[in-house]
């Protein structure tokens, strides 16, 4: 899919455009509202002048003249002041401190101990992953509406508290850390399987997320889970380039050619992974990047080690006990004793909102000869899927069943593990990987 010079730029540099407004403005709303005036300015200008030397700077710059505008209008004190910080201020950060990227530290400064957990992880996925609040809603498994109510309260949160746009301390770091790993996460499985639009894949998200991680990691060397979690974005991205068919189709994990699996990444995943086997501190990150590094060693699908993988879910299942691990689980269960056993386990889950557990209920279903009942459990995953590579994919296998009331042949694939506490996860035997 071609895409519009604007809408490349909106996808790749949105978050440092709201992250660098943030900074010198103190105010996420004003600097939200700047930016989204910059790319309206863009989508009316660049296809009549051309696309500028310097995109990301251009919207910047831009962001930050509207700003100013606004601020003369207003034309009171405090505005005043900060139309001159603005006028005057560098646009390059010049404070010190342990984090020097302006989206790192937006990252941080949602992360905020003020804001409840769950509104850190949202509030990060808005303004610096870029997410609109329709995907990030479906990141959490509530309403839209519900959504853009807490994001709305958290903003408001940050500017009646006064709560600063600044470097945290090195102290104040791990306090924060959790929810930070859990919204770069998000940002990740995000990109590598987008919740909406016309691609399977968000490239730039994944980019963002696995550079995001690899700060993390300068910041935090020896936190075994911020090991974990670059070794897991790493491991999952090394597939990335063959998730897809020559005409957008999805490929599933058994049917991928892992000749041209990224040997870079899983070399650089796999190594981070033994670092963390060598501490003995398991983590939940830690313990998803070494079920993907277990996938990442199978030669073929077919030699997949699914007893050492189910061990490692029990392991998991008891650091993060979430219906989504048990259903992730609940499929290395059907590889090993069949797919009547990993059916039971997927029934006992309340999943009902999850596309993804009724996919997986098809596929077990499929196997086991009950097509009447696939083909509903099928129409209700599409029912929930709005990306059109999945779609077409559940589409076509409803059609194949119906078609022949038979069972189609089997596709196979494993399960990308879940964020930790969180209701979204890629691939899986039934969406594919």
């Amino acid at each position: 899919m071609i895409r519009s010079p604007v809408e490349q730029v909106f996808r790749e540099q949105h978050g440092r455009a709201v992250a660098v407004l943030v900074r010198l403005l103190g105010d996420i709303d004003l600097a939200e509202e700047a930016v989204a005036a910059a790319f309206t300015a863009a989508v009316a200008t660049w296809p009549e002048r051309g696309v500028p030397p310097s995109p990301a700077g251009w919207i910047i710059t831009t962001a930050r003249n509207r700003a100013i505008d606004r601020l003369r209008r207003e034309s009171v004190g405090a505005a005043k002041l900060a139309e001159a910080a603005l006028l005057h201020g560098p646009v390059e950060p010049d404070e010190a401190g342990p984090v020097r990227d302006d989206r790192l530290r937006l990252l941080f400064t949602c992360c905020h101990p003020a804001l409840s957990s769950a509104t850190q992880v949202g509030l990060t996925l808005r303004l610096v992953g870029g997410l609109t609040t329709a995907e990030i809603a479906r990141a959490f498994l509530v309403p839209e509406a519900t959504m853009a109510q807490r994001l709305v309260r958290a903003k408001g949160k940050i500017r009646d508290a006064r709560i600063p746009y600044r470097v945290p301390s090195t102290a104040d770091l791990p306090a924060r850390l959790r929810s930070v790993l859990a919204a770069v996460y998000l940002i990740f499985t995000e990109g590598y399987t987008a919740s909406t639009g016309d691609r399977l894949v968000r490239e730039e998200l994944c980019i963002q997320a696995i550079r995001l991680g690899r700060q993390l990691l300068e910041l935090f060397p020896d936190d075994p889970e911020v090991i974990g979690l670059l070794a897991l974005m790493l491991l999952t991205d090394s597939r990335r380039e063959v998730r897809t068919g020559p005409d957008g189709e999805l490929v599933l994990l058994a049917d991928q050619d892992r000749s041209r699996w990224d040997p870079a990444l899983i070399a650089e995943g796999q190594a981070l992974v033994r670092r963390c086997l060598a501490r003995n501190e398991p983590g939940p990150y830690q313990v998803q990047a070494a079920i993907t590094a277990v996938h990442s060693d199978a030669p073929v699908g077919a030699l997949t080690e699914w007893g050492q993988i189910r061990q490692l879910y029990d392991l998991l299942l008891s650091l993060t006990p979430t219906p989504v691990v048990a259903l992730h689980r609940a499929v290395a269960v059907a590889e090993l004793d069949g797919p009547a056993a990993g059916l039971a386990l997927v029934e006992e889950l309340a999943l009902d909102r999850h596309p993804l557990a009724h996919a997986v209920r098809a596929d077990l279903l499929r196997r086991l000869g009950r097509t009447g009942e696939a083909a509903t459990a099928y129409a209700a995953a599409l029912a929930g899927t709005e990306n059109a590579a999945e779609r077409a994919f559940l589409q076509r296998r409803l059609f194949e069943l119906r078609a022949t009331g038979t069972a189609v042949s089997a596709t196979g694939g494993a399960p990308s593990p879940p964020p930790p506490g969180s209701s979204w996860c890629s691939g899986g035997r039934a969406t594919g990987q």
